[in-house]
């Protein structure tokens, strides 16, 4: 079946780099509009943008900080107005945790990592989803991660973040399929990014991630458009029935 995505509008956050440039290239693709979020970084966001509407759809940028309820409230109301509806959202913005122990964690990263994991995504969920219950059909996925199959030590305040994504999407797969609107979770492995660099650098030592190919499911690290495919999927008329789901990009583990 050919994924035709032709009409419906995405917000993808953190949509300018990684695996959130990956989603909404994927979409633009399948024919959706696409609203990118971005928290700093203007150029990257700018430059999806440009290749969004190189494939023939409409595309944005809107600057917010998903854990400032404000600037939420701001970026929702001008994606409404620039695109008139909203039928996906994608939750991808995310930050990485600094690898200390509980209690060695400053209470500050903890509050910081858990407010863009999981207030974020609840305060979108909260501004988009009465204008998604008048689409038909909408879809939430949440960008969540394997951690949270192992809550592994020294990653406290990211485990926790994910965990209460996941906890959240769960919770609206049965509150809003009333409404045609499914919630599924999406949980990438390591993946290749400059986050994925960055962590695999600082906690294993390995300066190049390709060095981990070998030892990876199918002779690689995972890449960014292998959970783009997940989502696309899932937002998907392909998907009829998949609702409180969550798929591990993992290549089986």
């Amino acid at each position: 079946m050919k994924i035709d995505l032709s009409g419906r509008v995405a917000l993808v956050t953190g949509g300018g780099r990684g695996i959130g440039k990956a989603i909404a290239l994927a979409l633009a693709e399948a024919g959706a509009d696409v609203a990118v979020n971005y928290r700093r970084d203007e150029d990257s966001a700018l430059e999806v943008v440009k290749e969004i509407e190189a494939l023939g759809r409409k595309a944005r940028a809107y600057q917010a900080a998903v854990e400032n309820w404000d600037e939420d409230e701001k970026m929702v109301a001008d994606v409404l107005r620039d695109f008139g509806h909203i039928s996906i959202l994608v939750n991808n913005a995310g930050i990485a945790s600094r690898g200390q122990s509980v209690a060695d964690t400053d209470p500050a990263e903890m509050e910081r990592v858990v407010r863009v994991h999981a207030f974020g995504p609840h305060y979108l969920c909260k501004l988009v989803i009465p204008h998604m219950r008048k689409e038909g059909r909408g879809d939430i996925v949440m960008i969540s991660s394997v951690a949270t199959l192992g809550m592994g030590a020294r990653g406290a305040p990211y485990n926790m973040g994910k965990a209460a994504m996941e906890a959240l999407a769960l919770t609206l797969a049965k509150e809003e399929r009333q409404h045609g609107i499914r919630a599924n979770i999406v949980a990438p492995s390591l993946t290749v990014t400059e986050m994925g660099s960055r962590l695999i650098r600082a906690t294993a030592g390995v300066q190049d991630i390709h060095e981990l190919d070998a030892r990876s499911p199918f002779g690689r690290v995972s890449e960014p458009q292998d959970v783009a495919a997940a989502v696309t999927w899932l937002v998907s008329s392909a998907n009829p029935y998949a609702n409180g789901q969550k798929i591990n990009i993992n290549g089986g583990g």
